[in-house]
């Protein structure tokens, strides 16, 4: 063989390596690209939800205005009778003749009705005093309207560099990692993921 055909062929070989470890690196630089997370912000809502809230409550009631009613003599019989008969004695004692049975007369009517007042009067303050020393209560339901606040989130705002770009995304989830892999200069972000090294 000559020796110029071994030389060709050896630079044949040498260049044919050369090439394939050119094409080697150039597809090493080509790799996957990834961008940097450098922060991630929650973007919330404030959500209100009104709800009726009931309670049963004891509420005193005011002490009841004096009446007949529960009175054991609502006609205040005994008071006028009683009446009637003191009045009667005492009118009487006054005069003689025809002017003694006047006056017994308006003794009795008089007293009668001073009676009844008397007994209207005397029940009052029983009735009274009774409900001073029980007061009287009731329970009832009383309901307000309150509202409920919480943070609902609504997505995720995501700052992410490459070189000495900075872009910020919005996304529905957060992202799972602190980079991203970029195909044509757009974040893959079901892709994020944690550095490694």
């Amino acid at each position: 063989m000559s020796k110029s055909i071994v030389v060709g062929a050896t630079l044949a070989v040498l260049g044919l390596g050369g090439l394939a470890f050119g094409a080697w690196q150039i597809q090493e630089q080509r790799g996957p690209t990834y961008a940097q997370i450098t922060s991630v912000e929650t973007l919330t809502r404030t959500v209100e939800t009104p709800r009726e809230v009931c309670e049963q409550v004891v509420v005193q009631l005011p002490p009841e205005a004096p009446t007949g009613q529960g009175s054991r003599d609502p006609h205040r019989v005994l008071g006028t009778a009683a009446g009637a008969i003191v009045g009667g004695l005492l009118g009487n004692q006054v005069g003689g003749g025809s002017g003694k049975k006047i006056a017994t007369l308006a003794g009795a009517i008089g007293g009668g009705l001073a009676g009844r007042e008397v007994q209207e009067r005397v029940e009052a303050r029983q009735h009274a005093q009774a409900a001073q020393s029980q007061p009287r209560t009731t329970t009832r339901q009383e309901c307000r309207t309150v509202v409920d606040t919480r943070q609902q989130t609504e997505g995720y705002e995501v700052t992410w560099r490459h070189g000495e770009t900075v872009k910020t995304s919005r996304l529905e989830h957060p992202p799972q990692g602190d980079r991203v892999r970029l195909e044509e200069g757009q974040p893959q972000w079901h892709e994020a993921a944690s550095q490694e090294g």
